[in-house]
């Protein structure tokens, strides 16, 4: 089965825009867990433009009370400043379940690009055993979307050391709603096999939604696990929060890609 977490990072985006504690990040996360979400996702920028240090703790707090995946995301690169230990301290001190390595900076709006594996590998590679070290599981953001080489590079993240790699999702997306998936597919689904063949396990986010999930899921093999947030919590607005999640609980349960590994 392909587990659904979800990303409340837009949660903290609305509670931020006027100030205080409303919305509350926590209280979101535990009503999506009690719709049936597998785990709960954050990304934590060092310029604090949504999910803050303090909401990671907490969330930490929640999710270990509930017993269901914390998965951490950020730039283990970016360094610290007032109010952002960095990305390893935020580990050393939540110990989340899974650790997600995204190359953002802070002039992106959001992830839009994974790990060049061939320039980037010696950098990860300590940084990847120190959060394995912490009892991380650890996904690295990859690209499907280009050429065969940048798919076959994915393998490289093996001997990197990481656990997983997550699929960045954007241009499958994008080419969904174009009405031209096809060949995109193929692509992802090429990726993944390479990604498992490697001895990796394969996760997949940005920008998928209730309209193009399921026919991923259909077509790229071996997906463990989604992680949703902007389709989701703006689905949410329409329909309420504890419906969207069943919805997307609902897709994922069908396991479509999970069982074709």
């Amino acid at each position: 089965m392909t587990a659904l977490s979800v990303n409340v990072n837009k949660i903290a985006v609305l509670r931020n825009s006027r100030g205080g504690a409303e919305p509350d990040v926590v209280r979101a996360a535990a009503a999506c867990l009690d719709a049936g979400a597998h785990g709960i996702t954050v990304h934590p920028r060092p310029d604090a433009r949504h999910i803050r240090a303090d909401d990671v703790y907490a969330l930490a707090a929640l999710t270990a009370a509930r017993g269901v995946e914390f998965n951490l995301e950020g730039n283990p690169f970016a360094p610290p400043r007032a109010g952002y230990p960095g990305f390893l301290a935020l580990c050393e001190q939540v110990r989340p379940a899974q650790a997600t390595l995204v190359p953002d900076s802070d002039a992106q709006l959001t992830s839009d690009h994974g790990f060049d594996f061939t320039r980037d590998g010696a950098r990860l590679r300590p940084l990847v055993d120190a959060l394995k070290a912490l009892g991380c599981r650890v996904s690295l953001f990859a690209d499907a979307h280009g050429d065969k080489a940048q798919r076959a590079s994915i393998a490289e993240a093996a001997s990197i050391g990481a656990d997983r790699v997550e699929l960045y999702t954007g241009p499958y997306a994008e080419a969904f709603e174009g009405g031209s998936s096809e060949a995109m597919l193929a692509r992802f689904a090429e990726a993944a096999r390479i990604a498992q063949t490697a001895g990796l396990g394969v996760n997949a986010g940005h920008d998928l939604s209730q309209a193009n999930l399921e026919a991923f899921l259909s077509a790229v093999p071996g997906v463990l696990e989604v992680s949703i947030g902007h389709a989701l919590i703006s689905e949410a607005l329409y329909a309420g929060l504890p419906a969207t999640v069943h919805a997307y609980v609902a897709i994922v349960d069908r396991g479509l890609g999970a069982k074709r590994a």
